[in-house]
């Protein structure tokens, strides 16, 4: 008979892989919504407290699912300087993890980066049960106090009710470095913009932007159902103070047909409210199935004809500050090993996402 099965206990083995409850003895928690922090990244959160991507009420009804997805906080941040050694969040989500294709990490954690933008470091990363909707974790420890500039990126594809964030007693706390301009680049995308499937929010292609262009990211990626809507145009239409609007959403648009029939009204829309914004048009990335699939690779092509042509049409037609940029060539050669289904990047992706997407970022800026 087959000797009986023993299931591999990871945890008993490496003492890394265990989910350890904290000890927070000596923290003094605080609300994120009072100063001296700064929640970012969302744009009605000043309005309506909630940290929530798009308005809970707004003047045209949006898409059900663009509604409900609008509750994942991809992209929200809380900034703050302070000279605590340790930083702990004490979170209640809406719901636990449920993905089987990415890490519990990057759908329900918190990650943290030190240091100004341009410089900054990568901290630690929250940790908690698999089941968990409330947990607390530890996102930064160093050995002595010093004051430093702190980022803490929010869940990706879950939603926050409640955040506190623990620092020892006595510890100094102050606001963080102002932006460059407080203009901000709003992304609106696809569940990769949504930062579908990296292993931790800080490695979403928005949030790896955000720690190298001194600006405020909006990122309104919405998985599945980031389609181009006119209701969708005009609710971001309202969104103040925009310094550049990134349209990145061609992956859910189920024919080219489609996207003539979307983007030219939902660039007009955008830009009968802001006209002087600039506008720039990312297609889409590779997927692997374009190495053995004639037809997905040719669709793509026709599509990144299209929007290459509406660009240079509007260009040509007086709009000088809307700007083209190819998507295909983010990945590089072996693009089909950047993904965990053939579609949704890696860490390695989303990383060289921003690699390809941060210059064309910074030229549209300049406008």
């Amino acid at each position: 008979m087959p000797a009986a099965k023993k299931q591999i206990n990871i945890q008993k083995h490496d003492a890394a892989m265990r989910t350890d409850q904290p000890q927070t003895p000596g923290l003094t928690w605080y609300s994120p919504r009072k100063t001296p922090f700064q929640v970012a990244g969302l744009a009605w959160f000043a309005e309506e407290g909630l940290y929530r991507r798009m308005p809970s009420k707004p003047a045209r009804p949006l898409p059900q699912s663009v509604d409900s997805l609008a509750n994942c906080t991809a992209g929200a941040q809380v900034r703050f300087r302070s000279d605590s050694k340790r930083v702990y969040v004490r979170v209640r989500l809406r719901g636990p993890h449920g993905m089987d294709h990415m890490p519990a990490t990057g759908q329900c954690g918190f990650d943290s980066y030190t240091g100004p933008v341009g410089a900054m470091r990568y901290g630690a990363t929250a940790r908690f049960k698999l089941t968990s909707e409330s947990y607390e974790s530890s996102v930064f420890s160093a050995p002595e106090n010093q004051m430093r500039q702190f980022t803490l990126n929010f869940p990706l594809y879950q939603g926050v009710n409640e955040l506190e964030i623990g620092l020892d007693e006595g510890a100094k706390t102050l606001a963080p470095a102002a932006w460059e301009s407080n203009g901000r680049v709003i992304v609106y995308g696809t569940s990769i913009t949504q930062g579908g499937c990296a292993a931790r929010p800080g490695m979403a292609f928005t949030n790896i932007l955000s720690r190298r262009i001194n600006r405020e990211f909006i990122n309104l990626g919405f998985s599945g159902s980031g389609k181009g809507e006119p209701e969708v145009a005009e609710t971001i239409a309202q969104i103040e103070r925009p310094a550049l609007y990134v349209l990145d959403y061609e992956a859910n648009c189920v024919s080219t047909e489609k996207l003539r029939e979307t983007m030219p009204e939902f660039i007009r829309i955008l830009r009968a409210a802001h006209p002087k914004t600039p506008i720039l048009v990312v297609t889409k990335i590779r997927y692997a199935r374009e190495t053995y699939d004639e037809a997905a690779l040719a669709g793509r092509l026709e599509r990144f004809a299209f929007q290459k042509s509406l660009v240079a049409k509007l260009r040509r037609s007086g709009d000088r500050k809307v700007f083209f940029q190819d998507g295909s060539g983010f990945l590089g050669k072996d693009f089909d090993e950047c993904a965990v289904d053939g579609v949704h990047p890696t860490d390695l992706g989303f990383l060289r996402i921003a690699d390809g997407m941060e210059p064309a970022v910074r030229r549209a800026l300049k406008g």
